[in-house]
């Protein structure tokens, strides 16, 4: 099934823009408290970052329901659900990064899922560069789903990472408004 919201994007973002990033996890929570609407994330490539990010903001404990940092195969399919037959196809793939959301999304029992997948570097992963990675929001009023291709070292790239997924979340709620 083709994505609503699929094509690539280039980013070459350094790992300190850390206000930009603050303000946008804080507007993702504000948007989240004004529909009564919470987030949970499936995080591999950014291990906790996009997490820590929404967890960051004063009174995200209205909205942030959880996270569950699936680094390994096994934990993708036993935790978050993950079909086996995703994973023998690639890890890095869009498909996987919407499954990660939807696992989230269900086994937290939140109304918004993110999805994060990738490979950091310095090597690739799966045939895929470094730097590369695909994010998924799910979310009652609609999906984006996107492969992205990022430049830098792991730091850079999983906070690149990071900031698209709470850039998606946040163009996913506000598209539904």
């Amino acid at each position: 099934m083709p994505s609503p919201d699929r094509h690539p994007v280039s980013a070459d973002l350094p790992s300190s823009e850390p206000v930009l990033l603050d303000e946008l996890a804080e507007r993702l929570v504000q948007r989240l408290r004004e529909r009564s609407w919470t987030i949970a994330t499936g995080e591999s490539l950014t291990a906790g970052l996009v997490s820590s990010t929404i967890a960051s903001v004063p009174g995200c404990s209205a909205v942030f329901r959880g996270t569950v940092v699936a680094y390994a195969p096994e934990v993708k399919t036993e935790v978050l659900n993950v079909p086996e037959e995703l994973l023998r196809q690639g890890i890095v793939t869009e498909e996987v990064a919407r499954a990660l959301a939807e696992g989230a999304r269900s086994r937290l029992g939140a109304t918004v899922g993110i999805g994060t997948t990738g490979a950091a570097g310095p090597d690739g992963h799966d045939g895929m560069p470094a730097g590369t990675a695909c994010i998924a929001v799910c979310s009652p009023s609609g999906e984006r789903v996107r492969t992205l291709r990022v430049t830098g070292d792991r730091s850079q790239v999983r906070h690149a990472v990071t900031q698209a997924a709470v850039e998606a979340a946040l163009e996913t709620l506000e598209a539904g408004e």
